[in-house]
């Protein structure tokens, strides 16, 4: 089981650098992955089936203890993201598939790879885990909802299918992970160790499919102008998220202190798009350019995120700011604060 978590270690550290040329390959032999078309929806929901075993009833708990910051992190989330993405969509003059990925990759809930980047920059892991399971149980209801609201002056909307679609890649694997986590516990918890291995490599296989679907229409002119929107809603994303929560801190200090508003700014800022690939896929089948933005998302926010942790790690550390301060005030903080504070993160992160 060392050598499964070293290789895990190994492929979340290099996750991002494997992805950019895992899509480059598909680009140029796109028969490596025009097979999993018809599967995208089973991938993803391998990932969430895996993140459902990984929930205990801690997990929930937080929920309810923790329901204003948990309430307040999640509704920022489905308002500043899908906002950002019509108003980018409208900046660029984007229109047809391309606008609908962007709106849809908006629309999805947080990523699971923000609960690492909250771990690495010092924030709070439960929060954080806390805000994504939220949002990942309310996206069947608020995809479609918000696409039917935002999207459809661009295409018509399915809407029943993108609800029926994301109940049955969200809600059924993670209520199965919850119940087999539950009933075979013991057991269970001997394999947790490879889970990320497997969510990596069905993500893998998400993108690769997208990407050979897609091949020569990725870079036309009108593609490539998917990038910077791209880049610009992840980093919108982060700063409104943070200031949001910075003006929260004022309403509510206790609640929304340091280590929270860098959680809430990563779970705004990082989207699941793994589903708004599948999403696109399997309800714009008839769009494939659609599940483009979500692909570059994967690729870019990975990026931003990890930069952005390091920076924040760097500028704590430099400044001396304790990481569970107040409001990030500059003050006395000692490496054996950061570490206490690291060690019950981690202890967050495998809860």
């Amino acid at each position: 089981m060392q050598k499964v978590k070293a290789f895990g270690e190994w492929l979340t550290k290099w996750f991002t650098a494997i992805v950019i040329v895992w899509a480059v390959f598909n680009y140029f032999v796109p028969q490596a992955s025009l097979w999993g078309k018809s599967y995208t929806g089973y991938f993803l929901g391998i990932v969430l089936f895996g993140m459902g075993l990984t929930l205990t009833l801690d997990d929930f708990k937080r929920i309810l203890t923790q329901p204003l910051m948990v309430i307040v992190g999640t509704v920022a989330h489905f308002v500043i993201m899908p906002l950002v993405a019509v108003l980018l969509c409208w900046i660029f003059r984007l229109d047809g598939a391309l606008a609908v990925g962007v709106i849809l990759v908006g629309c999805c809930p947080s990523g699971t790879s923000s609960n690492v980047m909250s771990y690495l920059s010092r924030g709070d892991v439960a929060l954080d885990v806390s805000i994504g399971i939220l949002s990942t149980l309310c996206a069947p209801f608020m995809i479609p909802l918000l696409m039917q609201w935002l999207a459809s002056q661009y295409v018509t909307v399915p809407v029943e299918s993108l609800f029926l679609n994301a109940v049955k890649v969200v809600l059924f694997p993670i209520a199965l992970g919850v119940i087999c986590h539950a009933v075979f516990k013991e057991k269970i918890e001997k394999i947790t160790v490879a889970l990320p291995i497997v969510s990596q490599v069905a993500i893998l296989l998400i993108i690769g499919v997208v990407v050979a679907a897609n091949g020569p229409k990725l870079f036309v002119a009108s593609s490539l102008l998917a990038i910077p929107v791209v880049m610009l809603h992840n980093l919108c994303g982060y700063a409104l998220g943070f200031g949001f929560s910075k003006l929260m801190y004022k309403v509510y200090p206790k609640g929304f202190r340091y280590a929270q508003q860098k959680a809430i700014t990563f779970e705004v800022g990082m989207q699941d798009s793994a589903l708004g690939a599948t999403l696109a896929l399997t309800s714009f089948a008839s769009n494939p350019l659609a599940a483009v933005p979500s692909t570059f998302f994967s690729v870019w926010h990975n990026i931003s995120g990890s930069v952005l942790s390091s920076w924040w790690r760097e500028h704590d550390d430099k400044h001396r700011i304790h990481p569970d301060s107040d409001n990030g005030e500059k003050g006395t903080a000692t490496k054996a604060d950061a570490d206490e504070v690291e060690s019950k993160a981690t202890e967050s992160t495998n809860a």
